[in-house]
């Protein structure tokens, strides 16, 4: 999974705020989501269940956690 994560193709999320507190996510990846900071893209990358991951999304956009765009 290593050599997978580092030949991902990152993008920056929609609820990024441009002042340097964001996130990159890499799609493609099948049962897992990874996450990484995009201040530290050689630093630790988390991977969340992809369930999980589409469970949280949902409830950002549902309100469920306040997002300061």
């Amino acid at each position: 999974m290593k050599q997978e994560i580092r030949r991902a193709q990152w993008r920056k999320s929609t609820y990024s705020n441009g002042q340097g507190d964001c996130i990159e996510v890499a799609d493609g990846f099948v049962g897992v989501m990874p996450v990484r900071d995009s201040k530290d893209p050689d630093g630790p990358t988390l991977l969340f269940p992809s369930d999980a991951w589409r469970a949280f999304v949902a409830g950002v956009r549902a309100g469920v956690f306040p997002v300061d765009r």
